[in-house]
C-alpha cells in the first residue's frame, strides 16, 4: 500500500467516523462528493482535519434519525438535474471557461460540514454572465435546494415578475446568493433559517469571484440578510432600501426581499420596491415608459 493511498484511506475513515458520531447514517454518492474525493491528498487531509475539528467542537446536532419521518425520506436524495446540465455561455470563451471552472469548485465545496450533510444541491447561480445587472439574495430555500437554481419558489416567481416588468427576463440578468447551500434546519421538517455570519463569511469569496468575472454595473441586494452579508450593516433594510451603496467599486441598491412582499402586499410597499427598481433602470440607462413610472401608484 502506497503512502498516498494510506493517507487517503485514513482521512476518509476519519471523516466517515466523525459523521457517524454525529448520527449520520446515509452518505450520498453525489457528483460533488465524488469531485471532492478526487482532490489532491494533501488538500483532502487538510479539509478532513478542519471538518473533524469543527465537528468535535460543535454541540450535538439533532439528525433526521431523531425525527419522525417516512423511511424513504431518510435516504439522501440524488442531486437534481440543474446542477448537472447548466451550460455557461459568454461572448468571451475565456470568461466562460473561468466561470465553468469556478462552478466546478463551488459544487465540490465541503467547507461547511453541516451544510454538506443536509444539502441536496449546491445552488451556484444562474443567468447571463455578461449581464450588467446582478441580483443577490441570502441563501437557497427548500425549492432552490431541490432544483439547484436560485429563486424558483414563490419568492422567485415574484422576482421573475419584477424583472419582467423592467422589460428584461431572467435570462438577461444574473441571479446568485451569498450562501450557495441551504442552511440546515436540524429538528425541523419545514421552514428556513437565516445563514450565520460565519457561514456567509466562508461562502462570500465565491460570490466575489462571480462578481469579478461578471463585472456587473449594478448589484441589487435582496433583503436585510443579503445587505448584512455584503455590507456588514445591520441598521435595518427599511433605512437602507432606496439609497445607493458601493460594494467593491460597484453601485449597490438595497431593496426588500420578494418574500417580504409576499407577506406585506400593500400598494405602498410594492411601490417602494418599484421605486428602487426604477433607480436601477435609470442607472443602467434603460428606457422607462410612463406606464412603468406609474406602477403601483394610487389612481
Amino acid at each position: 500500500m502506497s503512502e498516498s493511498y494510506r493517507q487517503l484511506l485514513d482521512a476518509t475513515i476519519q471523516h466517515l467516523e466523525a459523521m457517524k458520531s454525529r448520527g449520520v447514517r446515509h452518505v450520498a454518492v453525489t457528483p460533488e462528493n465524488l469531485r471532492a474525493l478526487a482532490l489532491p491528498v494533501r488538500i483532502k487531509n487538510a479539509e478532513c482535519r478542519m471538518q473533524n475539528e469543527k465537528i468535535s467542537a460543535a454541540p450535538p446536532v439533532k439528525m433526521e434519525s431523531d425525527i419522525s419521518v417516512p423511511p424513504k425520506k431518510s435516504v439522501a436524495p440524488t442531486p437534481a438535474a440543474p446542477n448537472l446540465k447548466i451550460e455557461i455561455k459568454s461572448s468571451s470563451p475565456e470568461k466562460s471557461a473561468a466561470f465553468a471552472a469556478l462552478r466546478e469548485r463551488v459544487l465540490a465545496c465541503v467547507k461547511c460540514p453541516n451544510l454538506v450533510a443536509s444539502r441536496k444541491n449546491v445552488v451556484f447561480g444562474v443567468g447571463n454572465i455578461d449581464s450588467p445587472l446582478l441580483f443577490v439574495g441570502e441563501a437557497p430555500g427548500a425549492d432552490e435546494d431541490a432544483q439547484g437554481e436560485p429563486f424558483v419558489g414563490a419568492a422567485g416567481q415574484l422576482l421573475t415578475k419584477i424583472i419582467s416588468a423592467t422589460g428584461l427576463s431572467r435570462a438577461d440578468v444574473y441571479i446568485a446568493n451569498i450562501l450557495k447551500c441551504r442552511p440546515d434546519t436540524p429538528g425541523q421538517t419545514a421552514g428556513n433559517r437565516k445563514p450565520t455570519p460565519a457561514e456567509m463569511a466562508t461562502c462570500l469569496p465565491y460570490l466575489h469571484e462571480q462578481i469579478d468575472l461578471i463585472k456587473p454595473r449594478v448589484i441589487i441586494a435582496l433583503g436585510a440578510t443579503a445587505v448584512e452579508g455584503l455590507l456588514g450593516k445591520t441598521v435595518g433594510i427599511t433605512k437602507l432600501r432606496g439609497n445607493w451603496q458601493m460594494y467593491r467599486g460597484t453601485p449597490l441598491m438595497p431593496t426588500y426581499h420578494p418574500a417580504y412582499l409576499l407577506r406585506n402586499q400593500s400598494l405602498a410597499t410594492k411601490r417602494e420596491v418599484w421605486e428602487d427598481i426604477l433607480q436601477v433602470m435609470e442607472k443602467l440607462g434603460m428606457p422607462i415608459s410612463e406606464k412603468q413610472r406609474n406602477f403601483f401608484l394610487k389612481a
